[in-house]
């Protein structure tokens, strides 16, 4: 019996991560389904016109893993694109405020990890 050989092709990426962003993963998302798929330039352009708070957030995220991409991996800027984007729940900081008769309210102040992944185009 002959073994086969796999030949594994490793695709190089480039990847920048902000934890503990102090604004609801629900928010970024409505950002980050919107550069998916698309090249960096493109994404850079529809993130600088997004009128959502989270849009700032990810815009510096995604000049942080292009430059990651550029200078740590030698990835050509040209032939980058979004190849993977998500926001994951991060821990949460519950606050109290006083109400009604004595009570008192939880605030809960949502924090998000957010990550980018950037790959080349063939």
């Amino acid at each position: 019996m002959e073994k086969e050989e796999m030949q594994e092709v490793i695709i190089p990426e480039a990847a920048a991560t902000l934890k503990y962003a102090r604004i609801s993963s629900r928010k970024v998302k409505i950002v980050i389904d919107l550069i998916r798929g698309k090249s960096v330039d493109e994404a850079l352009a529809i993130v600088k016109f997004t009128p959502k708070a989270a849009s700032e957030i990810v815009e510096k995220l995604l000049k942080s893993a292009i430059a990651n991409a550029e200078n740590n991996h030698h990835m050509a800027h040209e032939k980058l694109y979004v190849a993977e984007v998500y926001a994951n729940q991060g821990p949460t900081l519950k606050r109290i405020r006083p109400a009604a008769k004595g009570s008192a309210v939880r605030i809960r102040k949502r924090t998000s990890h957010i990550t980018i992944v950037l790959r080349e185009r063939d």
